[in-house]
């Protein structure tokens, strides 16, 4: 690591409504801990129903004035934030892994991201055009996209400040003012940009962070009648929760970013050290807490035994510890998780027998930390090879035979958030990106999805998408114009 990384001072811990801090009306807190040592950092206030009322309040008023902004002001305001957060880096890199217990190279990735992100979409705040339609008629056809008004943003733990760009930017730059709820167990990234949206000039009521517990802060925003739009990422089970709040409510628009059990397909012609460290990275990455985590990895009978042998040397490389000791490899981001992986150890070990040939249990005493676990030849429908587990868990599933056979089992699965294929044959390649049933196919790499190209899921890993044009159109709503000309006279 280039710069020396350490404990960073925790400066604030209230709600942002209004482009105030400010306590909650109950003035309850949660504690925030640090997964890597299991001590409390700080607590922060609490939303609950009310402070996500008021903070609708705020969007709700700041929405005319926020609507008539130039659009070349946005887009300076987004640019202004962008810098802001490039000067803050060091500070912003050291909270999330404070927070979230990711390695540093990590959090170093992930802020470097929300940059290139935000001066992304800060270019598209003046490019949000509708569509002229030709007629032989005197009525002039044309479409306007506009924004939906008040938006509620909910995202997650495992990329804290990412995935709140990835909404708030696109929201934000269509012209919509947003009440924005982070997950409870990782807000300190969060609440540091708060500071910088005030420090930017962005407008009071522009962009309101309400963070609390999802049955309570997350229910009240889903449900509200004044929010025209959610945008949600996190499992599908909550996915489903949102869906319903918003039938039974004022059916406002819902984007959802749900679950994910991503299949890697090894190829006989593939570069057997590629796949190895691709498929090993697919999984460890952000110790497997990634909804398009590789946890099912397919390879061809003739490298089986070969490929296992090179993925055990990979374990050597792996030094588990706290970010700021310089480890690859961090905790899990609480007990409940800790605890949930736990658990699929049990049933692995003890129900289904399944071999294991590295990890399968806890390190050390202090800490949420997982080993890197490996368990080879599991079945298509092992409970492992099936469910999410959302931690450092990879399988190895039977040697597969024919093309045919492989996409049909990659395809078992009622999850589609991406896949991976691994091969030098074009062709074949062509084939397996056209038949798996994915939102995002990776060829022969992996990656964290770009701010260019459009991220969603297929089947249960939910609808709509984040980044590229289509999180703009995510953002508007088209309105059709049919407008009556005068009869042409000389």
């Amino acid at each position: 690591m280039s710069t020396t990384y350490t404990r960073p001072t925790v400066f604030q811990t209230k709600l942002f409504i209004n482009n105030e801090f400010v306590d909650g009306v109950k003035k309850t807190t949660i504690p925030v801990i640090n997964p890597a040592t299991e001590e409390k950092i700080t607590d922060i206030a609490e939303a609950t129903e009310r402070d996500v009322e008021l903070a609708i309040d705020a969007a709700k008023a700041a929405y005319p004035k926020w609507h008539a902004t130039s659009l070349r002001e946005r887009s300076m305001l987004l640019y202004k934030l962008a810098e802001l957060i490039e000067r803050d880096f060091t500070t912003l890199v050291s909270l999330e892994s404070l927070d979230n217990g990711k390695p540093i190279e990590g959090s170093e990735a992930d802020i470097r991201e929300v940059i290139n992100n935000l001066r992304y979409f800060a270019g598209w705040a003046d490019k949000v055009t509708g569509k002229t339609y030709a007629s032989q008629t005197e009525t002039l056809f044309y479409t306007r996209r506009e924004p939906f008004g008040v938006v509620g943003l909910i995202s997650p733990w495992n990329f804290p400040l990412l995935m709140c760009e990835w909404k708030f930017a696109p929201a934000l730059a269509a012209g919509n003012c947003v009440v924005h709820k982070p997950s409870e167990e990782t807000p300190l990234t969060i609440l540091w940009l708060c500071r910088l949206f005030k420090e930017a000039g962005f407008p009071a009521g522009v962009y309101n962070c309400v963070p609390g517990y999802g049955p309570i802060a997350g229910e009240t925003l889903a449900r509200s009648h004044r929010v025209s739009k959610i945008s949600f990422t996190g499992s599908t089970v909550v996915g489903r929760k949102i869906m319903e709040a918003s039938s039974q409510t004022n059916l406002k628009k819902v984007t959802l970013e749900l679950g994910g059990k991503t299949p890697v397909i090894v190829c006989p012609d593939g570069d057997l050290d590629m796949a190895v460290n691709l498929a090993w990275n697919a999984i460890m990455y952000n110790m497997g807490q990634c909804c398009i985590a590789g946890s099912r990895v397919f390879v061809h009978e003739s490298i089986y035994q070969e490929f296992v042998n090179r993925l055990k040397a990979i374990e050597s490389k792996v030094t588990i510890g706290c970010a700021f000791t310089g480890a690859n490899h961090g905790p899990q981001v609480n007990q409940t998780q800790m605890n949930k992986i736990l658990g699929y150890f049990d049933h692995a070990k003890n129900v289904e027998k399944l071999e294991c040939i590295m990890g399968g249990e806890r390190w050390g005493t202090k800490g949420y930390f997982i080993k890197p676990t490996v368990y080879i030849n599991v079945d298509d429908n092992s409970k492992l090879a099936q469910e999410e587990i959302f931690g450092p868990v990879l399988c190895i599933l039977k040697p597969w035979k024919t093309i045919e056979e492989v996409i049909e089992r990659a395809n078992n699965t009622k999850y589609g958030l991406a896949g991976v294929v691994i091969t030098k044959n074009m062709s074949l390649s062509d084939k397996l990106v056209r038949e798996l049933q994915a939102g995002t196919i990776f060829v022969n790499t992996y990656c964290i999805p770009q701010s260019f190209i459009p991220f969603g899921g297929y089947k249960e890993s939910g609808f709509g998408r984040d980044n590229g044009e289509e999180a703009i159109l995510e953002y508007t709503q088209v309105k059709a114009v049919y407008y009556q000309l005068d009869e042409p006279k000389l």
